[in-house]
Parts: C-alpha cells; sequence; structure tokens
C-alpha cells in the first residue's frame, strides 16, 4: 500500500500548476491528495474526489480580521482531523497563506513539511514556515530575503514544468511568414497590456507581418479579435487556455509577466521574451525572478512604472530587424536548459521526499 501525501496548494494558477506537476512526478511511489481554496481550484485537472477545499482567508487588517481569525483556527482544527482520517505520511507545502491550516495542523501531528519556493524571493508564508519544515525545494540557492541559518534545508532542482513540455517537439517558425508574438499576463491576466500592446502591433504589421496569440479577459476577447480583424492582423485570442504548450510552441518571442511558472514553460520551449514585471508583486519576486533569465542572456526586461509605447515599439522593431540578439538569447535559452530531463527532475525530487 502506497504512502499518503497531502499537497497543499491554492491562490493562482502559479501555485497550482507548480502543485500538479509534484504531484505528476510522485503518484508512482505515493497516492497524493490536495488541499486547496476557491481560488484555486478551478485551475486543479485531477480527480475532484481527491481535493479537499479548504479556503483560508487572507489575513489582511481590516474590521473583519478577528472572524478571519477565528476562521483560521476552525480550518486548523479541520485540517488536523483530515490528516488524520486520510492518514496523510508528509505533506507538500507550494506556498501562499492558503496553505497555513494545513501546514500548522502537521506541525501538530508532527508530520514532515516540505516546501516549494519557485520564486527567487523567499515567500512570507515559505519563511513564516522554514523552522518547522524539512527541506525547501527551490530553483536556485541564491534565494532573497532567505535566513542563513536555513540555508541547509534547501535543496535546488530544475523548474518544474509537466512532462509534456519535455515531449513536445519543439518548432522554429522564424522562417514563416509572419513573425508570432505572444502576450500573456498569466492566470490573472494583465489589464496594461490590453491597453498598450494593440496600437503597437498595427504600427509593427505595417512594416512586418505579425501573428498576435493574446490572452484577454474573458468580456474582451470579441472585442480585442474584432480589433485585429479589422486591422487585418492574423490572431488568436484566448482567456485561459489548457493547451498553453502548444501556444507557446507556436510564438516566436513571448510579451509575459514573470511568474516562476509561466517563464520556467517559456525557457524549456528555447522562446526568447520580454518580460514585464508585475509592480504590485509582493517582496518584488517576479522582478527577481525575471533577472535570472536577464542575467543569463535569455531575455529582455521592461520596468511597467516607466514602460511607454515609445520603449516597447523601438524595442520590438529591434528584435524583429536584427535578429541577431534574438538569435543570442535563443542560443542562451538552449544552454540553459542543456540536460535538463523530465528523469533529473524526477529522481531528485523523490529522492528528496524519500528521505526519512
Amino acid at each position: 500500500m502506497k504512502k499518503k501525501i497531502l499537497v497543499t496548494t491554492g491562490g493562482t494558477g502559479g501555485h497550482v500548476i507548480p502543485a500538479e506537476i509534484i504531484a505528476e512526478h510522485l503518484k508512482t511511489n505515493y497516492e497524493i491528495i490536495f488541499s486547496t481554496d476557491l481560488r484555486g481550484y478551478k485551475y486543479l485537472k485531477c480527480d475532484k474526489s481527491k481535493i479537499n477545499i479548504i479556503d483560508t482567508p487572507k489575513l489582511n487588517i481590516n474590521i473583519f480580521f478577528p472572524l478571519k481569525i477565528l476562521k483560521l483556527f476552525y480550518l486548523t482544527i479541520y485540517s488536523f482531523f483530515l490528516l488524520k482520517k486520510e492518514k496523510i505520511n508528509k505533506v507538500v507545502s507550494t506556498g501562499g497563506y492558503m496553505s497555513l491550516p494545513i501546514c500548522i495542523a502537521a506541525k501538530l501531528i508532527g508530520l514532515k513539511i516540505y516546501l516549494l519556493e519557485p520564486n527567487l524571493t523567499l515567500g512570507r508564508t515559505n519563511k513564516f514556515f522554514l523552522n518547522f519544515s524539512k527541506r525547501i525545494i527551490c530553483y536556485s540557492s541564491n534565494i532573497k530575503n532567505f535566513p542563513n541559518e536555513f540555508v541547509d534545508k534547501i535543496e535546488v532542482i530544475r523548474p518544474l514544468v509537466s512532462k509534456s513540455f519535455y515531449e513536445l517537439k519543439k518548432t522554429n517558425y522564424l522562417n514563416k511568414k509572419n513573425f508570432c508574438l505572444l502576450i500573456s499576463g498569466g492566470s490573472q491576466g494583465a489589464d496594461i497590456f490590453d491597453k498598450l500592446i494593440n496600437k503597437i502591433i498595427v504600427n509593427i504589421n505595417n512594416e512586418y507581418p505579425i501573428k498576435v496569440i493574446q490572452q484577454t479577459s474573458n468580456n474582451n476577447i470579441e472585442n480585442l479579435k474584432n480589433f485585429y480583424n479589422l486591422n487585418k492582423i492574423e490572431n488568436k485570442i484566448f482567456d485561459f487556455d489548457n493547451s498553453f504548450i502548444d501556444l507557446i510552441n507556436e510564438s516566436d518571442l513571448c510579451i509575459s509577466r514573470a511568474g516562476a511558472t509561466s517563464l520556467a514553460e517559456i525557457s524549456i520551449m528555447n522562446k526568447p521574451f520580454i518580460a514585464i514585471p508585475l509592480p504590485t508583486a509582493k517582496d518584488n519576486h517576479q522582478m527577481e525572478n525575471a533577472k535570472f533569465y536577464e542575467k543569463a542572456g535569455c531575455c529582455w526586461i521592461l520596468n511597467q512604472k516607466s514602460l511607454t509605447q515609445e520603449i516597447l515599439i523601438n524595442l520590438l522593431f529591434k528584435i524583429i530587424k536584427d535578429k541577431s540578439d534574438y538569435n543570442n538569447k535563443k542560443d542562451n535559452l538552449k544552454k540553459l536548459n542543456y540536460q535538463n530531463s523530465w528523469n533529473d527532475v524526477n529522481q531528485k525530487l523523490n529522492k528528496i521526499i524519500d528521505e526519512n
């Protein structure tokens, strides 16, 4: 009989997708169940009978704070009995306040807790649980705000992406008629991409044929599609696409936020990208994520606070006109992902979790 692991996650796709990938890696040796909040539930694609809803409130200070503390106390008791009932052996947390009840309950029971920190800045919940955790799984040993006394708990693995990314045959569309641009704001979308980029694409398309694959909100899909059709620009507009891997593969260049999962997926497909980190991200973690790839010579970074149409259009024209910088970044991505395989990540991750 397999031992059981509970993976606690929630919130955005940036938390949920790595949780599913961890389950994908561990399912051969362990039975996996999940806990998530209501926001994360819509992103989980696994068997719904394996999902437990623990809708943890965000503990921001307001007049409802006392009620939130009471709810957290209740959810911790609920989590305690859930872990006991399911006979959970170990807990893996992908970070975020959503994991608080499960991790507190796991500590009370004495279960081993493994943390995942996909960002290059240590998350506040992960920092809180460092002292109680067995290991923290990271993509780099150089994590900003990481306490020195816990560095021995760091286990470095390659960024987590689904097995399908390793199996897909990567394509190169640069020899096609239209230069293909993928614009994605992540699972939460990005209004600035709608407001800033559309007219820029029209200007570029007047000189260089462009195909646009763009993510937008569901209620804006028709408007955006009509705009591009009116300007005779080949386009594919979507909200949240489960076949995102195919959209990345189809593109030549990506414009993206800098969530750890998004950048890992774009990177492993060897697609150069322009990162526009979310300026309101806690502890500026998206900027730190982007800088990791910038230092490796794989991307360009634009600061949203100072970003103008002129800055973006000049960069895009430069990339499309002179492919030397583009090709250099593509080569650097190939070097970064050299010998990166599903089996290597799988063996490393299982070795970490199997540790007594």
